[in-house]
């Protein structure tokens, strides 16, 4: 497996971390409540197909836009269909982009999300495999 792709393994599917039952406020403070509502994987949340998902670690801003910065961690998962729409993790000729899929007629292009960057239209000649569909971006504040 290439460098920046991580797999799901078991230990990261059963880890699970607390989940506090008050809300925090991001306007006036407000008391907190001093115990755990319950247990909270992280997993059960934000991968629905464990088995067919996968992370990768975004290099470049051309998708600013989107909320999707230089070193957040993508979840990718490969059982979603890369609609027309949708975030996409591809292979273009060999090399790996996070783009905007654009599917209209028998025309296939990738969109950036932010203006700094050319849309990339795939002509014939082209390879072009989709690794799958980005579901969520993980990063720091």
């Amino acid at each position: 497996m290439s460098a920046g792709i991580f797999k799901l393994d078991s230990e990261a599917r059963s880890r699970s971390l607390p989940l506090y039952l008050d809300w925090v406020s991001a306007g006036f403070p407000s008391p907190a409540d001093d115990y755990v509502e319950r247990r909270l994987d992280l997993n059960q949340h934000l991968i629905r197909h464990p088995e067919a998902s996968f992370f990768v670690r975004v290099k470049g801003d051309s998708m600013r836009g989107t909320g999707i910065h230089p070193g957040d961690l993508l979840i990718v998962d490969r059982a979603l269909e890369a609609a027309d729409g949708r975030v996409v993790v591809v292979a273009l000729d060999g090399e790996l982009t996070v783009k905007r899929l654009r599917l209209c007629g028998d025309e296939v292009s990738l969109h950036p999300e932010n203006p700094a960057y050319p849309v990339i239209r795939i002509k014939e000649g082209r390879e072009l495999l989709v690794w799958g569909v980005a579901t969520y971006a993980i990063h720091a504040l």
